[in-house]
């Protein structure tokens, strides 16, 4: 139950958080690694199994770890909900509890019912996500707006590069996934991408290590909304020199 247990599941499920956080302050990766450790345990936990009454039980007890933390509870002997505990105020509680709420999403087949769900899907995942970190690292209030915008954005870019896998499972990602379906989708993820990029002022700048992880979100998004037919093929992948002197770029600047 140590940062290293966190940062070796990070790096063997999530290598883009991964880099990501190997790209921040050594005292954010105390705060970031077991983060996104238990953001990976709790996306992967409705893929795990295919009784989906198990899968339930999976994110339950991830529910169950993050009232505790809430609570000001003694963690259990788990060796991410004993860091994330430790990494987090227990104020982050209501919030990861969200994230876990909405991932039951993941369990069934149903698509999306609206535009509202869809919308309320990506802010319960990657904004609750991204915002909890900035919080913790220092983020005050007047940096919400523009961190859940990149954030909202980094969610289209992930579910685009998702659709291959996701159709595969028999699962209906998108609410039209046309070519004009697609490029609308990103082109909206784009407009937040900016609203989001434009206000990065307002974000104090040790808690611009949460943005590091959203590097990739425009590439990919403006991929996708020149050439719609990139995600279903799975094609939205950009060169690995180009991905690492982007977050180079990012870690330097302190700007996404």
């Amino acid at each position: 139950m140590t940062l290293q247990a966190c940062a070796d599941l990070v790096r063997r499920g999530d290598p883009d958080r991964f880099l990501a956080t190997m790209a921040a302050p050594p005292p954010a990766r105390r705060i970031l690694f077991p983060l996104y450790a238990f953001n990976l345990e709790v996306a992967r936990a409705p893929w795990m199994v295919s009784e989906p009454m198990i899968a339930e039980m999976r994110l339950q007890f991830w529910r169950d770890v993050v009232e505790e933390m809430g609570q000001g509870a003694a963690p259990r002997a788990h060796e991410v909900a004993a860091p994330l505990a430790e990494a987090l105020p227990a104020s982050a509680a209501p919030q990861l509890d969200a994230l876990i709420a909405a991932r039951r999403w993941d369990i069934y087949k149903d698509a999306f019912e609206d535009q509202a769900h869809f919308d309320a899907y990506l802010d319960a995942t990657s904004g609750n996500l991204a915002w909890v970190a900035a919080q913790a690292l220092g983020a005050d209030a007047a940096a919400e707006g523009p961190i859940r915008a990149m954030a909202f954005a980094a969610g289209i870019a992930a579910l685009l590069r998702a659709v291959p896998e996701l159709e595969a499972r028999n699962r209906i990602p998108l609410l039209d996934g046309t070519p004009d379906g697609v490029r609308a989708l990103a082109r909206r993820g784009l407009e937040k991408w900016h609203e989001g990029r434009a206000a990065q002022s307002r974000i104090a700048r040790p808690a611009r290590a949460a943005l590091l992880a959203l590097w990739r979100t425009g590439p990919i998004l403006k991929a996708a909304q020149s050439e719609p037919a990139r995600v279903a093929g799975g094609h939205l992948e950009d060169s690995e020199f180009a991905r690492r002197a982007r977050l180079l770029k990012a870690q330097l600047t302190g700007r996404i």
